[in-house]
């Protein structure tokens, strides 16, 4: 029985990890916050707001893309004014990205957007099961197998 639960859990996994779910599920989070923004730059965008401020090159393994992409989509990025370039202190030759105010503010904008996406999913489960089924989520997250 153990086995046939973690068959399942990956099943579900499969499905939330696919990168046409993610794509599908930024550009509905993206819609109409303007031409810079969209699902490409989208995990760069949200990748600096967990990280904080990163070279391209570090930043590229949480965003997903390689150091190049991340790149191009943050050069999108900053001429939106959601991010700017910083001078790296610890090496005078490279860059840190960091986001602007603006940034910020959209990125508090786009999570809030996924909440409601969520809680719509949500909505037709009986009272208290969102509830019972967040916490065990998060455990699962935080401890293996996806312990950083």
């Amino acid at each position: 029985m153990e086995n046939a639960v973690g068959h399942e859990i990956a099943e579900a996994l499969v499905v939330l990890l696919r990168r046409t779910t993610r794509t599908r599920l930024h550009k509905r989070l993206t819609e109409g916050l303007g031409e810079a923004l969209d699902e490409l730059t989208y995990p760069v965008l949200s990748a600096l707001a967990r990280t904080g401020p990163r070279s391209a090159a570090d930043l590229a393994p949480d965003a997903g893309v390689d150091r190049s992409g991340v790149t191009r989509r943050a050069s999108r990025l900053e001429v939106a004014g959601l991010v700017r370039r910083e001078p790296d202190p610890s090496d005078r030759r490279a860059h840190l990205l960091v986001l602007t105010d603006e940034g910020l503010a959209v990125v508090a904008e786009l999570r809030e957007r996924l909440a409601d996406q969520i809680m719509a999913g949500l909505a037709a489960w009986p009272p208290g099961e969102a509830e019972e089924f967040a916490r065990p989520l998060r455990r699962f997250t935080v401890d293996e197998p996806f312990a950083p």
